[in-house]
């Protein structure tokens, strides 16, 4: 545990917590003392569950499709009526399908990047707001990307201008009730390889040259020339999600090594 428990007692909810950041954001919330809901399509959620109670701490898992407006609110109900709140939502899902410049997508690739990318955050943010409004309290954290600035992801850059515009204006909007809504912006991020790829089929040649140039325009971005690591992103959004930054509503704060995206 750690020696500052910063979310003892509090209830958290993070989506997309089966892999990567999710998963790296659920396991540093259950070491500081969270209950925690994790949210995921994913069977591999269940092994996060099962880190989270060797620790000796509580969770719920709810496997849930939030790209749709049911499975976000599938996710709420079972939180409210497991725990009777979220006190801080973390909502993490997201990521790019494809990389290619924009004229080479197809419609129904560009709809899927925003479904993916978009839609999850503006369901949950909407599916557990009314409780929060209701208790006059709560945490909500997006995790947005610096990418909002970048090559050969055009829908999921305008998805993720999308969480920052939500953001910001949810913030101005529920301030007076007592929730306070931020984003981090995550740069390039080190991870493990995805054990379920969100592309599943393998890359062409060109299509890796055009995702190259992403993690090279990347770098070069970056001031600091590298990318970071999970746990680098991780404090930054339990920073944003504790009662630290309870001065700090409708930012986006970058996390990408000097790229503000």
């Amino acid at each position: 545990m750690s020696i500052y428990p910063r979310f003892t007692d509090q209830v958290c909810v993070v989506t997309g917590s089966a892999q990567g950041i999710g998963r790296g954001v659920a396991l540093a919330l259950a070491q500081e003392g969270a209950t925690v809901v994790l949210a995921d399509r994913s069977e591999l959620v269940h092994e996060v569950a099962q880190e989270i109670r060797e620790l000796g701490m509580q969770t719920l898992v709810v496997q849930s499709d939030l790209e749709t407006f049911k499975g976000a609110h599938q996710l709420a109900k079972a939180t409210l009526s497991t725990f009777g709140r979220a006190d801080v939502l973390i909502n993490n899902v997201g990521g790019t399908i494809w990389a290619k410049p924009f004229q080479e997508y197809q419609e129904e690739e560009i709809e899927a990047e925003v479904r993916r990318s978009l839609f999850p955050t503006l369901w949950c943010c909407r599916a557990f707001l009314t409780d929060m409004i209701a208790r006059q309290a709560g945490v909500i954290v997006n995790v947005s990307s610096i990418a909002t600035r970048g090559i050969h992801r055009i829908p999921y850059s305008a998805s993720k201008g999308g969480v920052n515009a939500m953001t910001a204006s949810l913030a101005f909007e529920q301030a007076h009730n007592g929730i306070r809504i931020n984003a981090v912006a995550t740069g390039g991020t080190e991870a493990p390889p995805r054990k379920i790829p969100r592309n599943p089929k393998p890359l062409s040649d060109q299509e890796r040259v055009w995702y190259q140039g992403i993690v090279d325009q990347t770098l070069e971005s970056s001031l600091m020339h590298r990318y970071g690591t999970i746990d680098e992103q991780v404090r930054a959004i339990l920073f944003l999600a504790s009662k630290e930054s309870s001065y700090i509503t409708g930012t986006v704060l970058p996390v990408g090594g000097g790229d503000q995206g």
